[in-house]
This record gives C-alpha cells, structure tokens and sequence, in this order.
C-alpha cells in the first residue's frame, strides 16, 4: 500500500488540510473507489475503512493481479465531518457539485479539479454514494443515463438492484457524470444509512465492490455469487408522500413486501397522540425507501416502493 496527498491547502483555523489517497498494486490505473464527499457521510467512510483493510490483506497476499493499481481516497471532506456540518464549512458549498472544478476557484471548485486530474484515467470509477432523501434504502448500484452507462457491468457488483436515472442538470457537477464524459466506467454504490453506521449493508457493499473487482480481473478474490439484480428506472420507484405533518411512526420498514391499501404508517399529531393520518401503500410491492426521521413534513416524500415485485 502506498500512501499519497492528493490535495493539499492551507486553512485559516484548522491548518494543513490534506486529502490522503491509498494505493494498491501497481500498474495500469484499474479501479478507483471515492468515499466521502460531505460531512454526513459516516456510513460511506466507514465502508472505505473496512475497504481499506481488505484491500491491504489482498495486496500482503499477492493477489492484486500484476500490472493492475487499484487507488481509494476514504475522504475529500473529512473537516465538515468533524464540525458536523453537511457541507463545506466556510461557504456551505458542495464538493459534489463542483465538478470539473477549477484549479483557480473556491475551495471546493479547487478539490474537484485536482482530484478529477488524478482520477480520469482510472477504467472503473466507483463512489460511496449517499442516497438524497434521509433515511433507509435497499442496498444498490446506481448509473446516471449519459449514453456511455453500461447496466450490464453494474449487474456484476451482485447487488439487490441497479437503477438509471436520467441526467438532470445538477448531475453534470457531480463526480460520476464527469467520469463517465472522461471515459470511465462509473458507479455510485449505495448501502442502507448515510448519517448512522449500519454494519450489514456496508459489508455488502464493500463484498460488492470486492466482487466486482474480481470478475474485471483486477483481485483475486473468493466470494458468493451475490444478487442476480434487477435493473430499475428510478422514475419507475413509486413515491409515497406524507398527507399531514406530525410524528412519524414506521410500520413496514425497508425490504419488506406490501400490498394495495395495506398501512406502511402512522403520523401522529405531537401534542395530543392522535392519530392524524394513515399513510397507505398505493400499490403492491416492495418498499425500497423509507424515511427514518421522527418528525415529517407535508408532502414530503416518506416511503419509495418498486412496483409489483416479488422477494
């Protein structure tokens, strides 16, 4: 394993601030895996560190395949994290929305150009990603609709799911768009939590990613077969919304089967425990999304279900 800064800068209050990138083997530039980008993504670390430890024992074996360099950066925004603040601090920016980047802009215009200079060549691109609406999710691969998108690569990471979803026009600032306009092979890998530690679905994320590198020949590695996915649109995701604001008590949770009519929740008003609403599946399927904060707002969208599909 090497170590290297990918990015370096001085800060008013905080000093050095260096974005460290690990790499193993070495060789063609293979694979590299991002982890990450804002301040509310435990969870996506935490999949890099266990990543990291799997990586380095695969390398001490000698089964990084030769001539192949797999490189993981765990963090490019590790100073938001420990002021426990979503974005980054000083101006509320988005590194994931920054890309390309400019080498002569702000801090996080900055960090995106260099580490898109360092990671443009790379054939498979792989991001930690953290699902936009708060809550649980059925582990996934998700690839963004550019024309260059191959599902049938997506399929070999063995998750439940792999979902497209068209490409709107904030998406042209992330990292997977760019990778994909440079001619990677990119994918944002999502397990089940962002702001908690969930130990199972980051195992199977991490296992996915271990997978995938194996049947590209870039690790050896042995592991099961995994899912047989099934390829989604993410339009195709059927939205619940909440009809009344109030307390939210989960009855049916991630994963889970439902039916037409059946009750996946209550809303209950906090000042008297009544019940102000029941929030009803709209169609028979599985839940693949739903929301874990206690309080909810109206309209807001509480449960995602995939549409008439069996376990």
């Amino acid at each position: 394993m090497n170590k290297e800064i990918i990015f370096s800068m001085n800060t008013a209050f905080r000093g050095e601030f260096n974005i460290h990138g690990y790499s193993y083997g070495r060789g063609d530039k293979a694979a590299c895996i991002v982890g990450s980008m804002r301040g509310n993504e435990y969870q996506q670390l935490y999949m890099c560190s266990l990543l990291a430890q799997r990586l380095a024992e695969i390398e001490a074996q000698g089964d990084v395949v030769a001539g192949k360099e797999i490189l993981l950066i765990p963090t490019l925004n590790y100073s938001s994290m420990n002021a426990e603040k979503k974005k980054w601090i000083s101006d509320d920016s988005d590194i994931n929305r920054s890309f390309p980047g400019n080498i002569e802009g702000t801090a996080t215009s900055r960090i995106a150009a260099t580490l898109m200079d360092r990671v443009k060549d790379y054939t498979y691109g792989i991001q930690f990603a953290s699902f936009y609406l708060q809550g649980i999710s059925i582990p996934h691969v998700r690839m963004m609709e550019t024309g260059t998108e191959s599902t049938s690569l997506a399929n070999l990471f063995g998750m439940p799911y792999v979902l497209t979803g068209d490409t709107r026009s904030f998406d042209t600032a992330t990292l997977n768009y760019n990778w994909q306009k440079m001619g990677t092979q990119a994918f944002s890998v999502y397990s089940a939590t962002t702001d908690t530690l969930d130990g199972e679905s980051a195992k199977m994320a991490v296992s996915a990613v271990l997978r995938f590198l194996t049947r590209m020949g870039i690790i050896r590695y042995e592991s099961h077969g995994g899912y047989i996915s099934t390829t989604l649109k993410e339009k195709d995701l059927v939205s619940v919304r909440a009809d009344e604001a109030g307390f939210f008590r989960c009855i049916v949770g991630v994963n889970q089967e439902v039916k037409r009519g059946q009750v996946l929740a209550e809303i209950i008003n906090p000042m008297d425990g009544n019940i102000k609403a029941e929030v009803l599946a709209p169609t028979d399927g599985i839940v693949f999304f739903v929301q874990n904060s206690p309080l909810v707002f109206q309209n807001v969208v509480i449960y995602k279900i995939v549409r008439r599909m069996h376990q």
